[in-house]
């Protein structure tokens, strides 16, 4: 009998309620996701053992012949034995820790076991489980523990014989959901809301063989969601080549047990800071570069600005300040015949003054930027501040109708009201990526085959945005033809105005002091 989504589901979420008792929700991730894949990986070599007996049943071979024969034909990885030669030698495998469940030290044989599978498999499982602090009795109760695995224990079989690694890889999407909901602020560090990848995958449309980065690859779900998409288009997802960075170890190990989930094994994660230390780079040092790139990096990080970096076009971003870092090193990123990038930021990468400003304007006079798309508020978790979507494409590859310009595209009031956030439904993101893909009239204004309903969107010439200080507040270019009311959106792009012009306000008024010999001031 074929197992459910709901069913798989509800198991591993009662697996993970029993952590309830020991550590609040926002650190259910770093327990549920190692003993999940430990379990997969377990029931997915087992499956393959009896395969192999039933194949070879009657075959008299030497152990060495046995072993050989099986890791060629039946098995992608070892589950070696942990405290061999001992009399506690055991295979690191779930059934085999689970029959000692009741026996003190258990946190320290799953560790164990964890670690030998690392060691066993460097190739695919280096560094795959993360700290594993969790196995500390001191951090998690053997009790607790104990009650998990035998909760988990309880959901079928994870290996491909009994279940797809559609509805594998879904149950696993679906725990990181959970987890985020209930996990507030810390969320943002791993997940991204399942519509707005989406959303940024339609954009950038990877094709078959290409590769895809992710420089704060979180939980990996926009890797994912590249390989998801093409399949959904007819495409070979497996063929992309998938990199990601991530600077937490623990939220890298997530991202690595997410991939293999859903069958995709042509990726590299690696783990350290994006912009101090990027670890993709080619033989002669400089940064690797990719077919498409995309990204949700965290919002106004604090940083240790560059000096003298290669990636530092058009100038550094301020201390207090990280987002056009990302953006700088995404651009450096991309490969200079079909590269694109996407990436969200916050709206005041749009119109912020001083280095931002800079930076901007050198990215808009390189003609990099192709377009805007002003988000819903209240999307992310932890933050409702409105966001956009910035796409660029490589010096020079911009289509002709594109050049010389930059597309905005205001989706700000298509949203649907959920409980804790506001979500966009497919239908959101069909009109977004509809108008993204739109011609545009003489006036520069988006002509959709679709006609009613469409998004409010214009075509502005770099000629324009100069006119106008290269501010990108998308308020500027997209005027409502309607406002029956003051609403969310409309009060946002007021203030981004003001915001934006006492900005500008400012900046003359530290030249004037400059001038007569009065410094001190913070930008």
């Amino acid at each position: 009998m074929a197992v459910t989504q709901q069913e798989i589901e509800s198991r591993l979420w009662d697996a993970a309620d029993e952590l309830r008792v020991a550590m609040p929700e926002a650190q259910y991730a770093s327990v549920v996701f190692p003993l999940m894949f430990w379990k997969y990986l377990s029931d997915t070599w087992e499956h393959h053992h009896q395969e192999f007996l039933a194949e070879y049943e009657g075959d008299d071979l030497s152990a060495e012949e046995a072993r050989e024969i099986e890791y060629r034909d039946h098995q992608s990885f070892e589950i070696p034995s942990i405290h061999p030669g001992t009399v506690h030698e055991r295979r690191a495998s779930w059934s085999s820790i689970l029959a000692t469940i009741t026996q003190p030290g258990l946190g320290q044989r799953v560790r164990a076991s964890l670690q030998a599978i690392e060691t066993a498999n460097p190739d695919k499982f280096s560094r795959l489980f993360g700290s594993m602090t969790w196995t500390s009795e001191e951090v998690l109760p053997g009790e607790v523990l104990a009650a998990v695995m035998q909760a988990m224990d309880r959901t079928p079989k994870m290996h491909e014989g009994n279940m797809s690694h559609d509805v594998l890889g879904g149950a696993y999407e679906y725990l990181l959901k959970r987890f985020s909901d209930g996990s507030g602020t810390r969320a943002g560090q791993f997940f991204t809301p399942r519509e707005v990848v989406e959303l940024i995958v339609e954009i950038l449309d990877p094709k078959s063989h290409e590769s895809v980065y992710d420089p704060t690859c979180g939980s990996g779900g926009m890797l994912i969601a590249s390989a998801n998409l093409l399949k959904a288009h007819g495409g070979r997802g497996y063929t992309l080549k998938l990199y990601g960075q991530e600077a937490v170890a623990d939220t890298a190990g997530v991202a690595r047990m997410n991939l293999f989930m859903h069958n995709l094994t042509q990726f590299k994660v690696e783990v350290g800071d994006t912009l101090k230390d990027p670890r993709f780079k080619k033989p002669d040092g400089s940064i690797s570069q990719f077919d498409v790139i995309l990204a949700n990096p965290p919002y106004g990080l604090k940083w240790k600005p560059w000096i003298n970096d290669p990636r530092a076009l058009g100038g550094v971003a301020p201390q207090s300040q990280a987002d056009w870092a990302f953006v700088q090193h995404m651009i450096a990123s991309m490969d200079p015949k079909k590269g694109r990038a996407g990436v969200v930021l916050p709206h005041g990468v749009l119109f912020r003054g001083g280095q931002e400003a800079s930076i901007r304007q050198c990215v808009l006079d390189d003609d990099l930027l192709e377009a805007v798309i002003g988000l819903p508020a209240n999307l992310f978790y932890g933050t409702t501040i409105p966001t956009c979507i910035l796409v660029f494409r490589a010096p020079g590859t911009k289509s002709p109708e594109r050049q010389d310009g930059v597309l905005f595209i205001d989706a700000s009031m298509r949203f649907t009201k959920a409980k804790n956030r506001n979500v966009l439904a497919e239908a959101h993101i069909a009109v977004a990526v509809t108008a993204y893909q739109a011609k545009v009239d003489a006036d520069g204004n988006s002509v959709h085959p679709q006609g009613e309903g469409d998004l409010p969107a214009r075509f502005v010439s770099t000629a324009e945005i100069v006119a106008n200080g290269y501010d990108l507040n998308i308020g500027r270019y997209i005027k409502q033809a309607v406002a029956a009311q003051e609403d969310l959106g409309t009060l946002i792009d007021a203030y981004n105005l003001a915001r934006a012009e006492r900005h500008k306000a400012e900046e003359h008024m530290l030249a004037v002091l400059a001038e007569a010999g009065i410094g001190g001031f913070d930008e």
